[in-house]
């Protein structure tokens, strides 16, 4: 029997840091979260803040010139640190599933959608391809498609893309896994298309009690799904909680500035200027000190130079040198 208190996926000082001609790039340092089984935890945070490189860190994906190094990363029991590559490939597809940004790269062109709906069960479960086939129908039926047994034996490419992506989605589910990693699930389909496939993983993930990982730039998104937030910038998570009180009292400085660049129902007026974030990314090549976000930040000190604690009360937590964040550099209420 599980122990529903004990997390699903357990990372501690997770780093990833990638050998460049010019010194070493340090693209995910000290990442620490938890997630429990039904659980949603979004990452959020700009292009290259180390989304993407987290989840297939956590899956084993990463290219071999990538070093990964951790106190902790453990999944039900199983070390991900050191299990071999033969453990890796029975949890992947099989008890962690991922659901990449673009359907077509996760599809292979030359089998049709029902042999590689059929082959992603019966890899890691003893079925029969009868059984593995009604899998997929059932599967496919979930997710919203249409004349399901039909679509069997169509090829990836007779599809449009919100179609694709619904059977990538059944795909991920055809073992039944305990953890979906979604990185951008829907930057590749148009807005209408995006919300149904979002709402549609969300309910598919409740219904199932899968806990999920979804990597997106898109709060809007976040606010409506998360129940756990992590916000990264510059490869540190600045920033993590319950979603509730990461929209609700946003303490680091980015994160603040995040939730001006959207507009909010019934706060923004309409023909209003949005917020902006001034300047660039730094680079994390080489020796990286203090807060990466100091050059950008209106409430930056001096100590900001140096090593940033963590604050908070877990577990809302966050890393700044204003012991109540960025709230009370504002002159807010603490």
């Amino acid at each position: 029997m599980n122990d529903m208190t004990k997390p699903l996926l357990s990372v501690r000082g997770l780093t990833l840091d990638i050998p460049m001609s010019n010194g070493t790039l340090h693209a995910v340092r000290a990442l620490d979260f938890d997630l429990h089984r039904g659980e949603t935890l979004c990452i959020v945070g700009e292009s290259g803040s180390g989304k993407s490189l987290t989840s297939l860190a956590v899956i084993g994906l990463l290219e071999k010139n990538i070093r990964r190094n951790a106190t902790q990363m453990n999944f039900d029991g199983t070390d991900l640190l050191t299990a071999s590559k033969k453990q890796m490939r029975a949890l992947r597809g099989n008890r962690i599933a991922m659901i990449f940004q673009e359907p077509m790269t996760s599809l292979n062109p030359a089998y049709t959608i029902g042999d590689q709906l059929i082959e992603a069960l019966r890899l890691h479960k003893n079925v029969s391809r009868e059984k593995a086939r009604n899998r997929a129908i059932e599967l496919l039926e979930k997710v919203g498609i249409t004349a399901a047994a039909s679509r069997l034996g169509q090829y990836p490419h007779q599809l449009s893309g919100g179609l694709r992506q619904r059977v990538v989605i059944a795909m991920a589910l055809m073992c039944e896994p305990e953890l979906i990693i979604a990185d951008e699930p829907t930057t590749a389909l148009d807005v209408t298309i995006q919300a149904q496939i979002l709402s549609l993983l969300v309910d598919l993930t409740r219904e199932m009690d899968v806990a999920m990982i979804l990597i997106t730039h898109d709060l809007g998104v976040v606010a409506r799904v998360a129940d756990k937030v992590g916000v990264m910038y510059a490869g540190e998570l600045v920033e993590s909680g319950p979603a509730a009180d990461v929209f609700g009292k946003p303490l680091h400085p980015y994160t603040r500035g995040l939730l001006r660049c959207i507009p909010q129902p019934g706060k923004t007026e309409r023909g209003a200027a949005l917020g902006t974030i001034p300047g660039i990314v730094p680079s994390l090549i080489g020796d990286v000190k203090g807060c990466a976000f100091r050059t950008r930040c209106p409430h930056a000190v001096e100590a900001c130079r140096d090593a940033i604690p963590e604050r908070g009360e877990p577990p809302h937590k966050f890393l700044c040198v204003h012991p109540d964040g960025a709230r009370a550099a504002e002159g807010e209420p603490a």
